[in-house]
């Protein structure tokens, strides 16, 4: 769900101060993404998608990347409809439980 090596390398590259100035950044843009999806979207759905995309990317957030990238896929082709945003709130919210989880004991260890 969460591709660690790539949170450890983003920590190393922007050292442990400016990382967790990332974190609450993404954690603060992308809540406020899925709870525009949570509700009716506002912004073109495919739009989104990809903005959300990116930013997990970012931090590691694999299953929620891949599920953006595939509803971005269908938003291109006019088949938003189809696109599972309940699966897609869920995968982010249990990732976002299972990345501060492993943010912690990355601070303890």
């Amino acid at each position: 769900m969460i591709d660690w090596g790539r949170v450890a390398a983003l920590r190393e590259e922007v050292g442990r101060e400016a990382f967790e100035e990332v974190v609450l950044m993404f954690l603060e843009e992308t809540d406020e993404t899925i709870r525009r999806l949570s509700a009716a979207p506002v912004a073109p759905l495919e739009e989104m998608l990809h903005f959300l995309k990116g930013s997990a990317l970012n931090l590691g957030f694999r299953s929620v990347s891949r599920l953006c990238q595939e509803g971005e896929q269908l938003a291109a082709c006019g088949r938003g409809a189809e696109v599972e945003l309940g699966v897609l709130v869920t995968s982010y919210r249990l990732a976002r439980m299972e990345f501060l989880k492993g943010l912690e004991r990355m601070e303890a260890g």
